[in-house]
């Protein structure tokens, strides 16, 4: 099988660099090798993440549970809505995702009086303008909430804020080579994500690590077949692209379109749905220069209804191209895309563990469309409208 992102690799170093490709295409290969130190990282600090989970009220039971918001902006959102029915299953606990951005502006709303807090967040460097700034407000104002950031930059503010009040904030830190150089987030969301399942499944985490171990070989394999997928259908000059998920493959879908998006500096406008939600009013932006990629659940109802649309798709000869990310053995939308590509699990692997790899198809369509748009990959807002961090913001209180 030809692989094109190996053959991205390969280039000459100068090459890549001058082409924008010294980081993007490394840092979405070698995800599935990364994802073992994460784990390893979460299994040598069980012992901290207990104490702050037990400190905060997580295993008193659904009735005493303290509520538990997923904090982040852009990819580190997605990050939360990928982990937060795992962790409602794991915990018994109200859980909600809430972008910090909105949780900056609306901070009251999210927190009455009377009631515990226990907020996760997510930040690849730990310096984002609105990131920094709501901890630092909820830690000098709010001793009711607890936290435990999740990151990748061990020097970044968020990093350092927690080491400051240790007595109700954690940073996990996650390895250095998980730190994203490239502007968009690729392992970094994938790590954070692993991260998150390993919070989840600390009181059986090592037995968690075969889960691990099996994901990773499962991404080794699917990342040549994705990115053979991905080369081909960007060549097609696609203008538009819909991403389709239900459960936690609607934040894969969300963060798939913001990859393309952002790799492509707009070019190729991008939408995100559920099928179900497709079907009222989105669907009629499904003209014949779209992509349309659906990653389906495993869940027979909630496939049903992602097969429904698909026939729907089919029979009204909507979009350019089809592509369906599946798992081993079900075989039933094979006739409905043009790219069918399937997980190699063992039957009755779960949904909420497939983010880390189903987002890898997203990310290679981002990176493959980034190329044929003519922009720099790991640099492609030419005018600088969009960067690695967001810009500092003027703060109101």
């Amino acid at each position: 099988m030809n692989d094109p992102l190996v053959a991205l690799l390969d280039l000459p170093e100068q090459e890549r660099t001058e082409r924008g490709l010294l980081h993007t295409p490394r840092e979405i290969w070698h995800q599935p090798d990364t994802w073992n130190q994460t784990y390893k990282t979460c299994q040598s600090q069980r012992s901290e993440l207990n104490d702050v989970l037990r400190r905060a009220g997580i295993g008193r039971g659904s009735t005493s549970s303290p509520t538990v918001y997923l904090v982040g902006a852009g990819t580190s959102d997605y990050t939360g809505r990928a982990l937060a029915p795992l962790l409602r299953m794991c915990w018994g606990a109200d859980i909600w995702p809430v972008p910090s951005t909105t949780m900056l502006t609306e901070f009251e709303e999210y927190h009455p009086s009377g009631r515990e807090y226990l907020w996760i967040s997510f930040s690849r460097s730990g310096q984002s303008p609105e990131g920094v700034a709501l901890l630092e407000q909820a830690l000098d104002r709010h001793r009711e909430i607890r936290h435990l950031v999740i990151t990748c930059n061990r020097q970044g503010g968020m990093a350092q804020l927690c080491s400051r009040h240790p007595d109700r904030a954690m940073a996990l830190v996650l390895d250095d080579a998980v730190n994203d150089r490239g502007l968009a987030m690729t392992s970094s969301f994938s790590n954070m994500v692993l991260a998150g399942q390993c919070i989840g499944h600390l009181e059986d985490i090592a037995q968690f690590g075969d889960s691990v171990a099996q994901m990773s070989e499962m991404g080794r394999e699917f990342l040549p077949e994705a990115a053979e997928v991905a080369e081909a259908i960007t060549l097609l000059g696609c203008t538009r692209a819909c991403f389709l998920g239900s459960g936690v493959l609607r934040a894969v879908a969300d963060e798939s379109a913001l990859k393309v998006v952002e790799l492509t500096a707009g070019k190729v406008a991008t939408l995100a749905e559920t099928p179900l939600g497709l079907r009222h009013g989105p669907l009629s932006s499904v003209d014949g220069e779209t992509l349309l990629v659906a990653f389906l659940s495993s869940n027979g109802r909630r496939r049903g209804y992602e097969l429904d649309l698909l026939r729907e798709i089919d029979r009204k000869r909507l979009g350019r191209v089809r592509a369906v990310v599946t798992v081993r053995g079900d075989n039933d939308a094979s006739a409905l895309a043009d790219y069918p590509l399937s997980l190699n699990c063992a039957a009755g692997f779960p949904d909420h563990l497939r983010p880390v790899l189903d987002v890898m198809l997203g990310q290679l369509i981002g990176l493959f469309a980034s190329m044929r748009c003519g922009l720099r990959p790991d640099q492609p807002s030419p005018d600088g409208t969009i960067s690695r961090v967001v810009a500092p913001i003027k703060l109101y209180s």
